[in-house]
C-alpha cells in the first residue's frame, strides 16, 4: 500500500462573496468529506480546516474553510487540489482501491510491450476507465474491466493487448 496522500476533492473556484468555495468531489460524494477536519491544500503546501460542507445538489459541494475569509481568497484556490493521508481514511476492503493508487503507473500489454503511463482514470456512468498516455503524447482510454484490465501491482497496470490503441 502506497503512502502518498489521497486527494478526495478539487477546488473548482468561489461561491459567493462570503469565502465559500465550489469542490469537485473525487470520492464517494459529500458524506466522504464531513469526517475529515484539516485538509492537505496541494501545491500551496498549506493546510485548510473545514468549517462547513454541503452538497450542491450537482454531484459537487460548497465548502467553508476557517483560512478563507473572503472571495478573493476563494478564487486564488482555484485548481487546488485537497488530499489526506491514507491513514486518515477507512480500511479497503477486498478489490477495492484508490483511483489515485493507478496514477502514474507504467503501463504494458500482456504481450510485455511498453504503452505507457495512467494520466487519469474517470467514470462517466458506466464503468471506471483508465486514460493512458503514449511515449508520443497520444492519450486512449480503456475500461477497467477484468477484460481489458488484467491486474496492476504497486508500479505496473497490465491491459490486454487488444485493448492497446496503436
Amino acid at each position: 500500500m502506497s503512502d502518498k496522500p489521497v486527494t478526495l476533492a478539487a477546488v473548482t473556484g468561489a461561491h459567493g462573496v462570503t469565502g465559500e468555495v465550489r469542490l469537485k468531489l473525487f470520492g464517494e460524494g459529500v458524506d466522504a468529506l464531513k469526517p475529515h477536519k484539516r485538509f492537505n491544500a496541494g501545491d500551496t503546501g498549506g493546510t485548510l480546516t473545514l468549517v462547513k460542507i454541503r452538497s450542491d445538489n450537482k454531484g459537487g459541494a460548497i465548502a467553508r474553510f476557517t483560512e478563507v475569509a473572503d472571495r478573493t481568497s476563494a478564487e486564488r484556490l482555484r485548481g487546488t487540489a485537497l488530499s489526506v493521508s491514507r491513514e486518515a481514511l477507512p480500511a479497503l476492503e477486498e478489490g477495492e482501491f484508490y483511483f489515485s493508487d493507478l496514477l502514474g503507473l507504467a503501463v504494458v500489454t500482456d504481450q510485455g510491450e511498453p504503452v505507457g503511463q495512467v494520466c487519469a482514470v474517470e467514470n462517466y456512468g458506466a464503468t471506471d476507465i483508465v486514460e493512458i498516455e503514449q511515449a508520443d503524447g497520444k492519450k486512449f482510454m480503456v475500461p477497467l474491466t477484468e477484460q481489458a484490465v488484467l491486474g496492476w501491482t504497486a508500479d505496473t497496470l497490465t491491459i490486454a493487448d487488444d485493448f492497446w490503441e496503436r
